[in-house]
């Protein structure tokens, strides 16, 4: 079945690694062009003669789609729309369509490796290691740094859907206590609790919620201080949902046991960020690749598609505009 006479990836690199099937997605459009990446001012002339655009970051904004008129539907490999003007996508007709719940197992493993990396001071041994100070120890082991075992603890979740249950699920395995926090903004429920009830509760708090307004800076100063000495904080989520630089200030004080975090409130961060400085105790970062294994990319080749054949049937699925 072919979709349309032209579909355009704009990002193709930031999916697929060469890891990647593509062809199922290939087959359903009479062509697809692939870039590895768009620059904004390349965008017009990409799409103009183009049915479907495919993008994960790549901005359309509404002079992309005034200047586009053949535009009927847009795939975003990725959940989060923010780069889409989806004002401007309905006043022109064209239907937005995104993927969700594909990265589910990967990014919920990885909170709980931070979690446990966090724990078990896997940094510091490593760091330990590699200045030679194993080799010169008096005995046979090294432990200079306090390790914190998981079982009995208890984990604080934000964020409760798909990824937060998986994680939930994980932490159980492991034998800790799960305690849900209520977000602001959002109907209460008698099984969450406030944070100023849930924080001082939790050994390791975890990050599972969408930015927004009332999520911005959802973990600042005040917020980091009700928390326990020596408690962790995971944020595999979204960049902005915690104060950055409250969080620097509160490990290199030591109040914290240590956090990790996946984003970033810039991605890249060419800009510098408060957390890459080199001063900071017991911090782990890691470049937003919780979501990236190669299955978890494959998944969203799938849903593309099924969002695609959605469209094509008269029965789109996914649709956010």
């Amino acid at each position: 079945m072919s979709l349309a006479h032209h579909a355009v990836f704009l990002d193709h690199s930031s999916l697929d690694l060469g890891d990647l099937d593509m062809t199922p997605l290939q087959q359903a459009f009479a062509e697809l062009t692939l870039h590895a990446g768009t620059q904004p001012s390349e965008v017009i002339e990409r799409l103009r003669d183009a049915q479907v655009a495919i993008t994960n970051k790549v901005p359309l904004d509404a002079a992309t789609f005034a200047a586009c008129p053949e535009l009927r539907l847009v795939l975003v490999s990725a959940t989060g729309t923010n780069n889409i003007d989806l004002a401007a996508a309905r006043a022109h007709g064209v239907v937005v369509s995104n993927c969700h719940g594909y990265g589910t197992p990967s990014v919920a493993q990885h909170t709980l490796m931070l979690l446990l990396a966090l724990a078990t001071r896997l940094p510091d041994y490593q760091r330990d290691i590699r200045a030679g100070r194993w080799q010169q120890a008096k005995q046979f082991c090294l432990l200079d740094h306090p390790i914190v075992e998981l079982e009995g603890k208890t984990l604080g979740l934000l964020g409760h859907g798909e990824l937060g249950g998986a994680v939930a699920r994980l932490a159980e395995a492991f034998g800790m206590r799960v305690l849900l926090g209520q977000l602001p903004g959002r109907p209460p429920r008698a099984d969450r609790l406030s944070l100023d009830e849930l924080l001082p509760q939790v050994d390791a708090l975890t990050l599972h919620c969408p930015l927004t307004d009332d999520t911005r800076n959802l973990i600042d100063a005040r917020e980091l201080a009700l928390m326990k000495p020596g408690a962790f904080l995971i944020n595999t989520a979204r960049g902005g949902l915690v104060n950055e630089q409250a969080l620097a200030d509160a490990l290199r004080a030591g109040h914290l046991g240590g956090a990790a975090s996946d984003v970033l409130t810039q991605e890249p961060p060419r800009d510098g960020n408060p957390l890459l400085a080199e001063d900071i105790p017991r911090l782990i970062i890691t470049p937003h690749s919780a979501w990236g294994s190669r299955e978890a990319r494959q998944r969203i080749v799938g849903q593309l598609l099924e969002n695609a054949v959605g469209f094509a049937s008269g029965a789109p699925c996914r649709v956010v505009s």
